[in-house]
């Protein structure tokens, strides 16, 4: 899978973009439609370059780091309650 290549710290627009153009009706042009996303999200500005603060947050964290935090968020319980399984990109209690 193309997006285990961008797992580390510092790679969220990297992720996404693999992760556009690997699903099913992919867009013409993924970094865009990626960049569009985190747009939206509140992660970049609107030159698409710049990281917001909790954009710049985010782009510091791996990807089990935001799966995590991602699961903490929804259920309120702590990161360190969660298991990260990087096939699935999902957080799953112990």
């Amino acid at each position: 899978m193309t997006t285990q290549k961008f797992m580390g710290a510092g790679q969220l627009i990297e992720r996404l973009t693999e992760q556009m153009r690997t699903q099913s009706g992919a867009p013409k042009d993924p970094r865009a439609a990626a960049i569009e996303v985190l747009q939206k999200r509140g992660h970049l500005e609107a030159d698409g370059k710049t990281f917001t603060k909790s954009g710049a947050a985010r782009n510091a964290m791996t990807a089990e780091e935001r799966a995590k935090d991602r699961a903490a968020t929804k259920t309120g319980k702590p990161a360190t309650s969660f298991t990260y399984n990087p096939r699935t990109n999902l957080a799953k209690r112990k």
